[in-house]
């Protein structure tokens, strides 16, 4: 007897949330290349590869590579504001609230240590103009969240030395000190993260700001 012929079905349509799903997969991918690679080792193909699919399927959800880091780092950045920006608005002291907000902030580094070591510490993604021009202003406004509290802590006459810009600075260049060390050197025999975050910060709330 011979067999009937059928028409070929078509594939199925994704189920609703699957584009999303998928540009998940991409960007998780693109993290790991980028950090592997630098900025110029990285292409298209390779983040493609990676995630398996072709290099035209992923142009469905990104026009280049610049567009991928972008989203990568402004999606950190944006999670960080986010928590400065509810951390600064507790009613409580504005010494708690540096605190608290510095201790998210490196709870937030080793949490994400690929998207931070994106942000913060990856020298080769420099040469991407583009990615320096979308995260500025987000950094910025991040940045802004964190001294404006340390202003209230200078306008009380608590602060010990230097203005409160310079002291906002300098508590940020420690915490980024402490969270890239951890990261960027596993194999160091350093102490627990919650035992480390603490003697830094009760050295330097200490020393910078009177009670």
């Amino acid at each position: 007897m011979t067999a009937l012929l059928h028409k070929p079905q078509k594939s199925a349509r994704k189920a609703k949330g699957d584009g999303h799903l998928r540009r998940a997969e991409i960007l998780a991918a693109a993290e790991r290349i980028f950090l592997a690679q630098g900025y110029e080792g990285a292409t298209i193909r390779k983040i493609a590869d990676e995630v398996g699919v072709s290099s035209t399927a992923l142009y469905m959800h990104f026009k280049d590579k610049d567009e991928i880091l972008i989203e990568i780092c402004t999606g950190a950045i944006e999670q960080l504001l986010s928590i400065n920006s509810e951390i600064s608005a507790e009613p409580i002291d504005s010494v708690a609230r540096v605190r608290r907000m510095l201790e998210a902030y490196i709870q937030f580094g080793l949490n994400h240590p690929n998207a931070y070591r994106l942000v913060f510490c990856a020298s080769p993604l420099a040469n991407s103009l583009a990615k320096q021009e979308a995260t500025n202003v987000l950094g910025a406004d991040c940045f802004e969240r964190f001294v404006g509290v340390v202003r209230e802590i200078a306008a009380e006459g608590r602060l010990r030395c230097g203005d409160a810009r310079t002291a906002a600075q300098t508590l940020w260049a420690a915490c980024h000190g402490l969270t890239a060390m951890i990261i960027t050197k596993p194999s160091f025999d350093w102490a627990s993260p919650e035992e480390f975050t603490k003697v830094m910060m009760d050295s330097l709330l200490y020393g910078m700001i009177a009670d």
